[in-house]
């Protein structure tokens, strides 16, 4: 707080109540605080609920979300509140699109990639071969270059409402068998999340499978796939991959990740749920997205870093 707006708390208080009224201004600058820029629709007299359901199975990246989502009702006064499900709890990862578009969920926070099969343009709204690496420059993309408009009107066309973009890191390849080259790729069995990501390593040789995160673990350990591209350290390391692989591969020197560096989620809700909302909410959750996106990030890239340590020691 300023000196010149103590000044005025002072000067609006009667000395012989000072300390209790002062109490009070500070009660109510805290609140706004908190609860800035949003204010409760005095028209909204119940809780609306969200069914949201995530891509994230397990570990920093389900707990982050969820720990987000319980913030959603107080920070709009009561007016919305967002009951978070892992991955697969409510309708199964691919179907996700379908599960929101059907009425089962209200949004989704998911891995755009998973979506260029249904919309194929969605192939370069994420991470892609030799694409942008840093998430500064899809930034860029999405506020400069029309990006985020153009990402609207393609999720519209499936009745959706594309939100915002959320940041997440570089992904890495767990293997059973060492990757040095290229070259090793060749017949390797591959879980790969789709897109030109797929056709790439196809192209060097890979026998690629598409597979949700949530069943990577399985078939690595079932021996249905040898290796699998997924997510970073930290996340992999709460699923276990460390017991059902001996090799991680994070890219060509000086280019770690250079087939997925910056695995973009996002926030999408259906668009008849999204049109119900006040401007002052839309406008509300759109930069509350973006808030969630810089938490989520740093909560990964901090959890990433005390990951590789705990890789090194298993071995």
């Amino acid at each position: 707080m300023t000196t010149e707006r103590k000044d005025q708390l002072q000067n609006t208080v009667e000395q012989p109540g000072r300390r209790r009224a002062l109490k009070t201004a500070a009660a109510v600058v805290g609140t706004a605080a908190v609860s800035a820029p949003f204010i409760r629709n005095a028209a909204a007299a119940e809780t609306t609920t969200w069914k949201v359901q995530t891509s994230w199975p397990a570990g920093i990246g389900l707990q982050t979300f969820k720990a987000w989502c319980g913030t959603i009702k107080e920070k709009t006064g009561g007016e919305l509140e967002f009951k978070p499900f892992a991955a697969k709890e409510v309708v199964g990862d691919f179907e996700l699109i379908d599960g929101v578009k059907n009425g089962v969920l209200e949004a989704m926070n998911s891995f755009t990639l998973y979506w260029a099969g249904k919309l194929p343009a969605t192939a370069f709204l994420s991470s892609y071969l030799m694409g942008l690496r840093y998430p500064h420059e899809w930034d860029m993309f999405f506020y400069s270059k029309d990006g985020l408009k153009v990402t609207r009107e393609i999720f519209a066309k499936q009745g959706l409402y594309y939100v915002n973009r959320i940041h997440h890191g570089p992904n890495i390849i767990h293997s059973k068998k060492p990757i040095r080259t290229i070259e090793d790729f060749k017949d390797l069995k591959l879980r790969v999340p789709g897109g030109m990501i797929a056709e790439g390593f196809a192209a060097a040789g890979a026998k690629t499978t598409l597979l949700p995160g949530g069943e990577v673990f399985s078939a690595l350990e079932k021996g249905t796939i040898e290796a699998a591209d997924y997510t970073g350290p930290a996340v992999n390391w709460d699923l276990g991959f460390q017991q059902v692989s001996k090799f991680i591969w994070t890219g060509p020197p000086g280019l770690e990740s250079i087939y997925q560096p910056v695995d973009l989620m996002d926030f999408v809700v259906r668009m008849d749920v999204h049109n119900k909302l006040s401007p002052k909410m839309k406008s509300w959750l759109e930069d509350e997205v973006q808030v969630y996106s810089n938490v989520h990030h740093a909560a990964i890239q901090k959890a990433d870093l005390e990951a590789w340590g705990k890789f090194e020691k298993a071995g």
